[in-house]
């Protein structure tokens, strides 16, 4: 028989906002107790003012904050004009809180594939997918990698539909040069405490060049208010609150370092897993990705996580089910097979430790042990 050996007594775990947070402590305390000695906690100066800075970091014209990355999406498409009889197309191989987003705004469902190297919105497979209700293209900068933003504009341009973003894992991601979150008509972003650029509970933003859609956004965010009491349309309940925006601000201005952190840790599993019996997934030429995720492929993918667990690490599934073939959304007739390289992903995919505050020893570590388990399983 053969021994497995012992967890080591510290865990590496796939993620710890607080250790991450660690450097930026005494600031983020600061920002909280100025916001607790104002007394103003809902749309006050601290949100006007993360709005100002995002949008200059991002090098979009507006940015419009709200209560979570789901409502962002929804509130997104909302002010775009999404009606009941438009159908949003997004990729097979997201989070659930994407396809959740879509629905809230009242819009249909419509779901293609995704490209074998970066597992992002095919173009290809979007064109074959719009029907004559298709009115959105929604890509997903998923892992914090870039999708085809490029492609999948001449696509929306040349079938008249509009290009947005979905760019809850990509803070910080650039395609030659230019932030994700400015390539289409708007840009939803999510600051649940995980992501590059997390809060201390849920947060989110739109962000985009269009005046008129933003002001949509700041009317739809808090029940259609033009004033205070006097709704023009419709709206809903989904305000940042004054702590996270000045958490966030705190937070904000060593992105990029952090950013760098993750790409470090990401080059390092790079190197040390060439040539290992798995699949690394590939970023867009011209692209800096946000090195959100650092997900693997293998189709021992349960002996290999089982095996990172003896030893005392931490990895993910991201994500486990389709969005066709999630049963909430049984009612669209999706049937396995309806997207092979989404699903083949949902399969194999393994995501690896990749924060901030890991250590370049510890990516170290991680690969030796990914190589080590797959050696034997």
């Amino acid at each position: 028989m053969t021994a497995h050996p012992a967890a080591p007594s510290t865990r590496i775990a796939i993620a710890d906002p607080a250790a991450d947070d660690l450097p930026l402590r005494p600031a983020i305390e600061d920002a909280a107790m100025r916001v607790l000695r104002s007394g103003r906690f809902i749309l006050g100066a601290e949100v006007a003012a993360f709005e100002l800075e995002v949008a200059a970091f991002l090098g979009a014209k507006f940015v419009v904050a709200c209560a979570n990355g789901t409502d962002a999406i929804a509130l997104m498409l909302s002010a775009a004009g999404a009606g009941a009889q438009d159908e949003v197309l997004v990729p097979a191989n997201a989070c659930v809180p994407v396809a959740a987003g879509v629905r809230l705004s009242g819009a249909a469902l419509r779901f293609c594939d995704v490209d074998a190297d970066t597992l992002t919105m095919d173009a290809a497979s979007a064109q074959r997918a719009i029907t004559p209700r298709t009115r959105f293209l929604l890509p997903v900068h998923l892992y914090g990698g870039v999708a085809d933003v490029e492609g999948l504009g001449e696509l929306a341009r040349s079938r008249g539909l509009i290009l947005l973003e979905d760019c809850a894992q990509s803070h910080g991601a650039s395609l030659r040069g230019r932030r994700t979150g400015t390539f289409g008509l708007a840009a939803a972003f999510s600051f649940y405490p995980t992501k590059n650029l997390g809060a201390y509970g849920d947060g989110g933003a739109v962000a985009t060049d269009d005046a008129g859609l933003a002001e949509r956004l700041r009317r739809l965010r808090q029940y259609g208010w033009t004033s205070r009491d006097r709704a023009e349309v419709e709206g809903r309940n989904s305000r940042l609150d004054e702590l996270q925006a000045a958490i966030l601000r705190a937070k904000l201005p060593e992105l990029e370092k952090a950013n760098e952190k993750r790409r470090a840790i990401a080059h390092r599993y790079d190197s040390g897993l060439e040539g290992a019996p798995l699949t690394l997934l590939a970023s867009r030429p011209s692209s800096i990705p946000a090195a959100h995720l650092y997900p693997v492929r293998t189709r021992r993918r349960d002996a290999l996580r089982a095996g990172l667990e003896a030893r005392g690490i931490e990895t993910a599934i991201h994500y486990p089910v389709p969005l066709h073939l999630q049963r909430a959304y049984a009612f669209l007739g999706g049937r396995p097979g309806d997207f092979p390289v989404s699903e083949s992903a949902c399969e194999t995919v393994l995501s690896l430790p990749i924060r901030p505050s890991l250590s370049l020893a510890d990516a170290d570590a991680v690969a030796r042990a990914v190589r080590e388990v797959l050696a034997r399983a």
